[in-house]
């Protein structure tokens, strides 16, 4: 049951000049302190419901409308988190972002998003923009950044954690970071598909970011030590990735080099996408040509066949890049600096 409104002593009508409605009017209005109705108003979960549901009443009926502004001026940093993703266009971001801001509104944080494109000049840009706004702290996609922008981060003392990408193991601690080596993912779908017997294993690659070049270094690594590898078993097209140009390159490596015997591709739509141009083709999969993707995508274990994939953890890695932030903005010292989530090889019908 709610609890009952206390009495409101004051009207709509500000003491100040312009007329504004401040916090201070809600806190008199409420009976309680200014500080205590900004955490109420942030949804902070130590505030008791009851108080929260009574403060929210309080501001509406005096038309309160909170001043980011004022409040970043007052405290030096204001309550929302700068998130900076290359796309939403792509679910493993929209996944992440949802995540991470669902975190962080529980902690009473706002956030405020900005889209790189995979543009190292265009992710400056944002960044000197979000940081214009003081922001509590920042959550960045990957670890491959311009020296403006690093030089940005390390100066601005905006607490940072880095998504999706680790450091090397050989490279130290590095930065604050959650996600699960790329390289290493790479390398483990590209051993799955020799241990099926497989020897003629291409890489076809979209987009060609920092993280999917990381999945080509792992599927070299892994030919190599087989003593496998074929420099012109690589096909990489720099357009974005999409089920579209997922045909379009099996319909290229089908007919450049039909000796393959299975194709690994850096996400999950380029596959689905290469399952379709095989059905189109009559190409028997996995009989003639084993097919594996990335990302575990909506779909994948909807094909025909289902596809094999890589399988990457970007809900928990949202989640668990907020929690690591949320204790850098508390001024402590997370358990590590790194945060290994891993990933997991999906056999399916496929491969």
């Amino acid at each position: 049951m709610s609890s009952p409104l206390l009495p409101i002593v004051r009207t709509a009508k500000s003491h100040r000049a312009t007329g504004r409605v401040t916090l201070t009017d809600v806190a008199q209005a409420a009976g309680v302190s200014p500080s205590t109705v900004s955490r109420a108003l942030r949804g902070e979960r130590a505030v008791d419901p009851a108080l929260i549901e009574r403060v929210q009443a309080v501001s509406v009926k005096l038309g309160y409308v909170p001043d980011p502004a004022a409040r970043a001026l007052a405290s030096q940093r204001s309550n929302h988190v700068a998130i900076l993703i290359p796309l939403l266009s792509n679910a493993l971001f929209v996944d992440l972002l949802d995540a991470a801001q669902k975190t962080l509104r529980a902690a009473g944080y706002q956030t405020l998003m900005g889209v790189t494109h995979y543009d190292a000049s265009e992710e400056e840009q944002l960044l000197r923009e979000q940081l214009l706004h003081r922001p509590a702290g920042l959550l960045v996609t990957g670890l491959d950044h311009n020296p403006v922008t690093r030089q940005l981060m390390d100066s601005s003392q905006v607490p940072c954690v880095h998504l999706m990408d680790l450091p090397a193991a050989d490279q130290g601690e590095g930065p604050y970071c959650v996600g699960f080596r790329q390289t290493d993912a790479g390398a483990a779908m590209t051993r799955h598909l020799l241990q099926t017997g497989r020897t003629r294993i291409a890489f076809a690659a979209a987009q060609l970011d920092p993280r999917v070049m990381q999945r080509l270094y792992g599927w070299r690594t892994a030919l190599q030590e087989a003593g496998y590898y074929e420099p012109a078993l690589e096909f990489l097209n720099p357009a974005p990735s999409s089920l579209a140009l997922g045909g379009v390159l099996f319909e290229q490596i089908m007919r450049q080099r039909p000796a393959v015997d299975a194709i690994f591709f850096c996400n999950d739509d380029l596959a689905q996408g290469a399952l379709m141009a095989a059905l189109r083709m009559g190409i028997q999969v996995p009989s003639q040509v084993a097919i594996a993707g990335f990302n575990d995508l909506t779909g994948s274990d909807q094909m025909l066949p289902p596809l094999t994939t890589v399988r990457t953890p970007r809900a928990q890695i949202g989640q668990a890049a907020a929690e690591m932030l949320l204790t850098l903005m508390r001024s402590e010292a997370p358990a590590s600096a790194q945060v290994d989530l891993g990933f997991e090889i999906l056999q399916r019908q496929s491969t």
